[in-house]
């Protein structure tokens, strides 16, 4: 096992791609689960704060640490099965979800659970829910995870099999691989009924797997992970549209998205059932132009769709949509087909760059990001994204507004040129999160909490469910070592 001791040699485990920072003493590299156990009975012994990070690609803070020690669970990085006939796989943390992606499509089968920044490591997206564009039809990383071996912040080390164990109500037993029994008291609180990633995942008589499944690294350290495969889709179709009036192209989304919940419904597969649907605005659109000189100058918003087909609906697909986009007056000649795997390479790269371009503004500014991940119920939707639009040119600090809008989940990202337009952001950031929460809907929908977002969260839920999750932190870390200050403030666990 290697261990840093040197700040020079570990200095960039102290950053994660939301520019948010910290420190702390070492840093530590195990290769194996015996490790992982060895680190974290020391650090609980000695009352060592501890933070497990994965490849910081995070945009919350989750992985940085404040203080003790820090896991970096870099070398367990090993596929450890991929099982063709039953359709699932074991893997270790570290896994970069693109090997493991391009491992699975030589084998024609497929993982649903696509967040944008592809160089994440699998354990990551675990301990966050993650999820990405497929999310609009196929759901987050949770629905996938039959299977975990978890570290508690004591040393003990629990198996858990989807369907295997659940809470009596409110109330869950578990029993550690030596023995021990763990008797836990699951909060009563409600989630909000949209795509959800604030918070620890409650519900009556709830699979015990749930509750670690986006616990960012506060409940305990993943050390083996099963997911479950599907086979891999024989093509997919994949569009942009662009749009010379951003209410049609709302319009268009919308229509598109219920026609998709529709055939989703029914099992139909033959007619507009979209795999993905993202929105650009003008300001993302313009703050790409430079990268994509094909964007047209005229386009006030565009629309990325993607679908599933095979040789046998194909051209039943192509018509669906084509009808659609005729009653929507689009133009054929500015949309971007996607017809072979180099052009829907390009509308990848297309829809990833934003998000890259954003950070790397961050960065190069040395400010934290100011980006929304909010998703609020789909009759909402559309008064709020104006109702955002509307705040976020009136505060005349550069903006870009995009996301997975077939969700409802907008990222508007503030681009501050000064101190003063970030903190006027950041007010600006509250407001749009007491409005998202005030709708019935989330401060986070996939990206989690983290450090970064721990007052929204006491925002969305109030003081009293906050409190009932420390207690449940407490029921499994009494020393209080484990992911300190994710997800709650540290004086709730006084």
């Amino acid at each position: 096992m290697l261990v840093k001791t040197n700040i020079d040699e570990f200095e960039n485990y102290l950053v994660d791609a939301s520019n948010f920072k910290g420190i702390c003493q070492a840093v530590y590299l195990p290769e194996n689960s015996d490790e992982i156990v060895s680190i974290i009975k020391e650090a609980n012994k000695n009352n060592i704060k501890v933070t497990v990070a994965g490849n910081r690609t995070g945009l919350t803070g989750a992985c940085i640490p404040q203080n003790g020690i820090l896991i970096a669970t870099d070398k367990l990085n090993r596929i450890l099965e991929i099982n063709q006939k039953e359709f699932y796989a074991l893997v270790e943390p570290a896994v970069l979800l693109s090997d493991f992606q391009r491992e699975l499509k030589e084998k024609n089968l497929f993982y649903p659970p696509d967040p944008t920044e592809t160089n994440c490591y699998i354990g990551g997206t675990v301990a966050t829910n993650a999820s990405g564009a497929k999310t609009f039809k196929y759901g987050p990383t949770r629905d996938y995870v039959i299977g975990l071996q978890i570290v508690l912040p004591d040393g003990e080390v629990i198996d858990l099999e989807r369907g295997k164990l659940k809470a009596n109500g409110y109330e869950l037993k578990l029993t550690t691989q030596s023995g021990k029994v763990i008797e836990l008291q699951i909060p009563d609180y409600t989630f909000p009924k949209v795509k959800n990633a604030s918070g620890y995942f409650v519900k009556k008589d709830m699979d015990a797997i749930d509750l670690f499944i986006g616990s960012e690294g506060t409940l305990g350290i993943i050390s083996k992970i099963r997911l479950k495969l599907l086979p891999k889709p024989e093509d997919t179709i994949s569009c942009v549209l662009f749009f010379e009036d951003e209410t049609i192209a709302i319009n268009f989304l919308e229509e598109a998205r219920d026609h998709s919940y529709q055939n989703k419904e029914h099992n139909i597969n033959d007619n507009i059932n979209a795999l993905a649907l993202e929105f650009f605005d003008e300001q993302a659109l313009r703050f790409l132009a430079k990268d994509f000189s094909t964007i047209p100058d005229n386009a006030k918003a565009a629309i990325w769709f993607e679908q599933e087909s095979n040789t046998e609906i194909f051209d039943k697909l192509l018509d669906a949509w084509n009808s659609l986009m005729q009653r929507y007056n689009i133009s054929e000649e500015t949309a971007w087909f996607a017809f072979n795997e180099t052009d829907k390479e390009k509308i990848r790269d297309f829809r990833h760059a934003i998000s890259w371009k954003v950070n790397e503004y961050i960065a190069q500014n040395n400010f934290r990001k100011l980006g929304t991940d909010v998703a609020v119920p789909d009759k909402e939707f559309r008064e709020f994204y104006f109702t955002l639009q509307k705040w976020a040119k009136q505060s005349n600090i550069d903006f870009v507004a995009y996301g997975h809008f077939g969700n409802s989940h907008i990222h508007l990202n503030f681009l501050p040129k000064t101190d003063e337009e970030f903190n006027e952001g950041k007010k600006l950031y509250k407001q749009i999160c007491e409005e998202a929460v005030r709708l019935g809907g989330t401060v986070s929908a996939e990206h989690g909490i983290g450090k970064a977002k721990r007052d929204y969260l006491l925002m969305m839920y109030g003081e009293e469910n906050i409190r009932k999750m420390a207690v449940l932190k407490k029921s499994l870390d009494p020393n209080l070592i484990l992911g300190i200050g994710n997800i709650f403030d540290e004086k709730f666990l006084a």
